[in-house]
């Protein structure tokens, strides 16, 4: 896939979706139940692949900062950056609220690579990729921000029939746990594109793991199948 300028890499109606939920970011019974409950999951999957105390973390696609926060509750130092203003200015307000380190940006990853490549141990993508018209731009610039040796973390949706039925008709439709039209099937991304975007970035694969939440108890754990939710790791060679 061709790489778009930084300034055309997003849908404005993404972002205001998402920055329409950014009052309620932050209540853990709110629209985004659902993120709070998988934000353990997400932490510590990343936690068991690198030592977060005292690295330089980024965050893209921060929305609110749950998973900002929880990064730097780790002891990492992070940089959290999205495109959505009203989203910014949650995190930034709540970082006040629970006196974390997060240094909050309005600011494209594309920007961010050209202006500080080789900057980071580690970089976090969560979520974000199937709202984007060009995921591809986004992994390039994450490998560009990486320094040798450094890890970026990414998690989305695959395209299956499973995802489908539960991510967008169970969950927005039935159980009504995330707002109806939160997610796209069109958009929602294959492992196998996922890896080649890795490879063509310069990136190795290191693992592939599903995700999967479970409602009835309001919680989320890391399994071996990724037809629905899947997270990635991937590392710069040194």
């Amino acid at each position: 896939m061709t790489a778009q300028p930084a300034s055309d890499n997003f849908s404005q109606a993404e972002l205001d979706k998402f920055g329409a939920l950014a009052q309620r970011w932050w209540d853990p019974e709110g629209p985004q139940k659902a993120l709070h409950a998988m934000n353990p999951a997400r932490l510590g999957y990343v936690a068991t692949r690198h030592p977060l105390a005292g690295s330089r973390v980024l965050d893209v696609g921060c929305g609110g900062g749950l998973l900002s926060e929880a990064l730097a509750g780790e002891g990492a130092r992070v940089t959290a950056i999205d495109l959505a203003p009203e989203l910014v200015k949650v995190a930034r307000l709540h970082r006040l609220e629970s006196g974390t380190e997060v240094d909050y940006q309005l600011q494209s990853v594309e920007s961010l690579a050209a202006e500080q490549p080789g900057s980071f141990d580690a970089i976090t993508c969560m979520e974000m990729l199937e709202h984007v018209p060009d995921p591809g731009s986004i992994i390039n610039a994450c490998a560009t921000l990486l320094k040798p040796g450094g890890r970026v973390f990414l998690s989305t949706l695959n395209r299956t029939p499973a995802a489908f039925a539960l991510a967008i008709v169970g969950a927005e439709y039935i159980a009504r746990l995330l707002p109806k039209g939160t997610h796209q099937y069109r958009d929602f991304i294959k492992p196998s594109e996922l890896g080649a975007w890795l490879r063509d970035a310069g990136l190795q694969l290191e693992d592939v793991s599903g995700l999967m939440y479970e409602p009835w108890r309001n919680a989320a754990r890391v399994i071996d199948r990724t037809d629905i939710n899947y997270l990635a790791c991937a590392r710069k060679p040194e």
